[in-house]
């Protein structure tokens, strides 16, 4: 019964990946057939499929040159909101020092270009008056008038200097009589480059609300996180923001300023672009700097709004320039090229197991067809899930697994045939090969984890596909020798073919020498035949089992051997009998 306990165990684990398998297919399926978001292949990147170009270029209030560390920073941003869409292998650039270039996988949807386009400075502005977003008004004979055109000799200068971003001080008559002609529909009112010492004439994204807005009292670099979430209270979806050390204190101020105001001056309101994004009203002092949104927010607009408030602190104002559809960077001959040398690389894998391993190499064989059955069901979940997009760096770090693998399967078996030179049994061989095998697997592969992992924080965002395929592929890699490889090894050691050492098994004792069962201790050769055959196998065998002896064995040898060939000789001054 002992022997059949590692065959339990080999069907179990088997079993085991069986499942696991149909569950992973069962999960893309979902993806396709229900929520219709998933596909049976995986995406591709940028550079193998093309994608939309979106084009911003940097405006700033005097017209000079953005410097260097404001592009950069930018940049760092909108990557950050174009990660948050769930789109993959997006690439952003600086170009000519004022640009900046976005190139996204595919199609970009609506929402995805409004959150790129969407690219000024996040202002914190309080309310000093809402309205409807009329520009005329019902006249004393029941009929519509447009309002005037602001007379140049309203004073435009405030009559008592405003003491804070509340004070009604700041709408002088010629800002009120603008305030009545703004129409939010009109492209040519472009509030995103107001002076952020001034008041601001501007309407929510809808053009539903008109706002009168004091200047800017805090910034988005303000920000530290921005979140979204239900309140457990009242069940409703809620942003929550945190402000850092600056932030909390100015805002802190703000609060006891605005709490209990009357409206709107109790509102204090989130600006993007020139747009109000929020304007809600203060309900309490809040001195933590973690103060919560609320309203008639949906998951989506919830979610929408956190990322603009946390993504939002762009150094610079930016217009877009140009958006349109790219080609392919590599195309779909690239594309063959790297998939044919992927099968090059298999093929010279699967020969060079045959050759060495004989029969043993339809287990390496079988075993990355199962890793990369895996690997592809994984890589369209992974699409449908997190958006990941196969670069051309990706193909290369599936080809690079490979060598990888075929590394792990050659310390495997020859660890087997380490157990057969020790003159033990191919069971058993098996067992104990695996016991030291899986050692030095385990090292290896969590080296090459940490690298997937160093290389994907610290690279260029070209170089990030490479690594999260190699550490993807690695991890399969560990799971298909637990619930693979070494289960297939487990039941055909039992067979007849492999458990009695066929020739072309690549499981053959005699063929390796097995005479050697440690500590200078041999086997003893088999019988001369007529024909020598066996005497040259015991002298190959022989012959293999010193090359592996160390040198304290080799020596430990030689000395047992010096004793047995030493004559026999008497004690000197006796003589023996005649």
């Amino acid at each position: 019964m002992a022997t059949s306990t590692p065959v339990r165990h080999a069907w179990r684990a088997l079993l085991g990946l069986l499942i696991i398998t149909a569950v992973l297919f069962g999960i893309n399926a979902l993806g396709v057939y229900v929520f219709k978001q998933s596909s049976w292949t995986p995406e591709l990147a940028l550079d193998l499929q093309g994608g939309t170009q979106i084009i911003l270029e940097a405006q700033t209030e005097d017209g000079a040159a953005p410097s260097t560390e404001q592009m950069n920073q930018a940049v760092t941003i909108i990557r950050q909101r174009v990660d948050a869409t769930g789109v993959g292998e997006a690439d952003v650039t600086t170009e000519g020092g004022r640009n900046i270039v976005v190139q996204i996988p595919g199609t970009a949807d609506e929402e995805t270009r409004q959150r790129i386009q969407a690219a000024a400075q996040l202002e914190l502005r309080a309310v000093l008056y809402a309205g409807e977003p009329a520009t005329d008004f019902v006249g004393e004979d029941g009929n519509r008038t447009p309002y005037p055109t602001p007379d140049p000799a309203l004073a435009a200068t405030p009559s008592a200097a405003p003491t804070n971003g509340s004070d009604l001080n700041w709408i002088t008559p010629a800002l009120q009589a603008q305030f009545l002609v703004y129409d939010c529909a009109d492209p040519a009112n472009d509030p995103a480059n107001a002076p952020s010492d001034q008041p601001l004439i501007t309407c929510d994204p809808t053009g539903s609300v008109k706002y009168i807005l004091g200047p800017v009292e805090l910034d988005g670099s303000s920000i530290d996180d921005a979140t979204f979430g239900l309140e457990q209270t009242t069940g409703r979806w809620a942003v929550n923001i945190a402000f850092d050390a600056e932030g909390t204190e100015t805002f802190g101020k703000i609060s006891q300023r605005l709490y209990g105001a009357t409206a709107p001056l109790d509102q204090f309101a989130f600006v993007l672009d020139g747009d109000v994004l929020s304007a809600p009203q203060m309900n309490s002092t809040i001195l933590d700097g973690k103060p919560s949104i609320t309203g008639s927010f949906t998951q989506e607009t919830a979610k929408t709004l956190a990322d603009q408030l946390k993504y939002g602190a762009l150094p610079l104002s930016f217009q877009v320039v140009s958006s349109d559809t790219i080609s392919a960077t590599l195309g779909s001959q690239q594309l063959q090229i790297g998939l044919l040398a992927g099968l090059i690389g298999l093929a010279l894998v699967a020969v060079y197991s045959l050759i060495v391993y004989r029969a043993l190499g339809f287990v390496i064989i079988a075993s990355l067809i199962v890793m990369g059955i895996l690997t592809y069901i994984t890589m369209c979940i992974l699409a449908w899930r997190m958006g990941f997009r196969l670069s051309l760096a990706g193909v290369a770090g599936l080809i690079v697994t490979i060598g990888f693998t075929a590394d792990s399967f050659i310390v495997y078996f020859e660890r087997i045939k380490d157990e057969l030179r020790d003159g033990k049994s191919i069971t058993a061989s098996v067992e104990d090969g695996w016991g030291r095998a899986k050692r030095t697997i385990y090292i290896s592969k969590s080296i090459n984890i940490l690298a997937a992992v160093v290389l994907y924080i610290l690279a260029d965002s070209t170089v990030k596909g490479f690594a999260f395929t190699l550490g993807l592929t690695t991890l399969i890699d560990i799971l298909i020798f637990i619930l693979f490889t070494h289960p297939v090894m487990q039941l055909l050691a039992r067979t007849r073919f492999f458990g009695s050492g066929h020739p072309l098994s690549g499981l053959d004792p005699e063929a390796l020498g097995a005479v050697y069962r440690g500590r200078a201790q041999f086997r003893a050769p088999a019988p001369v035949s007529a024909k020598g055959g066996a005497a040259a196998r015991a002298n190959r065998s022989r012959g293999e089992a010193e090359r592996r002896q160390t040198i304290a064995e080799r020596k430990q040898a030689e000395l047992a051997a010096a004793k047995t060939s030493a004559p026999t000789s008497t004690a000197p001054g006796k003589e023996g009998d005649d």
